[in-house]
């Protein structure tokens, strides 16, 4: 009698959350605060430069202390939920938050490594949605990108037919790596 017992490997499964270092959330309420005080400002006749910057203030920390909690909540299960078809004999060894631009979109997703091949897998929010396949064969160079010549936070992939995929993901150096590894494998 065979046994069930599976022998995939198993992996970190990555759950979504949005998570502002304390940083970014000072800067982030700065940043709110001043807009939307300004804005309300000129925009209304009779309102004070002091209760243009209170409203403005309360605004701002609303806004940056709420934001993450309800992306967490509307987004956080279509994000983690994502799961790429699979060949016969593939498993997942690694995922990796990473949007994919298909033209002007950046389609959001994930990176899976498997033992056969890279996949991207968008998730149900784009408009563009779909599953990108890359054999490892089929890779000639993955290299750093910046972003919009800004960023440092891209990753492009180019094939043998000459296919480029653009890739944004956090942490890139790590990342980065993470994909060379499957390519020496």
């Amino acid at each position: 009698m065979e046994n069930n017992i599976s022998h995939k490997k198993q992996y970190s499964k990555k759950e979504f959350k949005l998570d502002l270092t304390w940083k970014q959330k000072v800067f982030g309420i700065f940043l709110t605060s001043l807009a939307y005080g300004t804005s309300i400002y000129f925009l209304n006749d009779s309102l004070s430069i002091t209760s243009a910057i209170i409203q403005g203030l309360l605004f701002g920390i609303l806004f940056v202390l709420l934001f993450p909690w309800v992306m967490n909540k509307m987004f956080g299960n279509k994000i983690n939920n994502i799961i790429p078809d699979l060949l016969d004999n593939e498993n997942i060894e690694d995922e990796i938050f990473a949007n994919l631009f298909r033209g002007f979109e950046g389609v959001g997703g994930k990176i899976f490594l498997t033992n056969q091949r890279l996949i991207f897998k968008s998730h149900s929010l784009n408009i563009q949605k779909g599953q990108t396949n890359i054999d490892y064969n089929d890779i000639v160079s993955v290299t750093k990108r910046k972003t919009f010549k800004l960023r440092d936070n891209g990753i492009k992939i180019t094939t043998k037919k000459g296919d480029e995929y653009c890739f944004v993901v956090n942490n890139r150096n790590v990342e980065l790596k993470n994909i060379l590894d499957k390519l020496n494998v």
